[in-house]
């Protein structure tokens, strides 16, 4: 993943410092070994470059909440996603098939 990368997220995120930059940059290089398996593929497509930070951002805003699907408190109550659907639609329709493997 590239500083770039690193750099975009942190202007999604607000954050100004570098204190986040080892956290953001795990979580960059484990979206993007998620998408390439997701989209049976070796290298990232710079068409997924956004996914990856949006992907980035809903994980890095998750901490603390894995696992949790929805929250209740003080008669708020909040339901959470693993993946909108409209980024499980851009990544479905840059899978590519897998091929078969037959012992000879």
């Amino acid at each position: 993943m590239s500083v770039t990368q690193l750099k975009k997220i942190k202007i999604q995120l607000g954050i100004k410092d570098l204190e986040q930059d080892d956290l953001l940059q795990l979580i960059l290089e484990d979206v993007e070994a998620d998408l390439l398996t997701w989209t049976n593929r070796t290298e990232l497509p710079t068409s997924l470059e956004s996914i990856c930070r949006q992907i980035a951002v809903i994980r890095y805003n998750k901490q603390g909440i894995e696992g949790q699907s929805s929250h209740s408190e003080g008669g708020i109550s909040r339901s959470f996603e693993d993946l909108p659907q409209s980024l499980q639609s851009t990544i479905n329709q840059k899978r590519l098939a897998k091929l078969a493997r037959y012992a000879t």
